[in-house]
């Protein structure tokens, strides 16, 4: 279990808590210091089944000063996902990959619905 995380990120911060509450074990990784590859990227992607731009963090100010909410439809695939392997802070947060599953952004209940068996 791979979570991936902004140290100062509140979200993240709750996001932690749930999993600790719940005992799961997992590695957790700084966005900022050891962004996403392409090919982590590209995998997350394919295994979420969520469209691409839910990877955007678009509330982030990197998402904002680029301008990407009006760029980022005229943008293909590999170009999108080259920008996101880019920067981390572009990139939403937090994710939880595993396998088989991916979540992007924390969910308390999406989070419960996936992970408790």
């Amino acid at each position: 279990m791979l979570f991936l995380c902004h140290p100062a990120c509140t979200t993240c911060a709750k996001a932690r808590a749930f999993l600790n509450a719940r005992g799961f074990k997992y590695t957790e990784r700084d966005i900022r210091q050891e962004r996403p590859t392409e090919a982590e990227l590209v995998r997350w992607h394919h295994v979420s089944g969520l469209p691409l731009k839910r990877f955007f963090n678009t509330s982030g100010n990197a998402y904002r000063e680029l301008g990407l909410s009006k760029k980022l439809d005229g943008l293909d695939e590999a170009a999108q996902l080259k920008l996101l392997a880019s920067d981390g802070m572009l990139v939403r947060r937090p994710i939880l990959a595993l396998d088989g599953l991916v979540l992007v952004g924390f969910n308390e209940k999406t989070w419960a619905a996936a992970l408790d068996n």
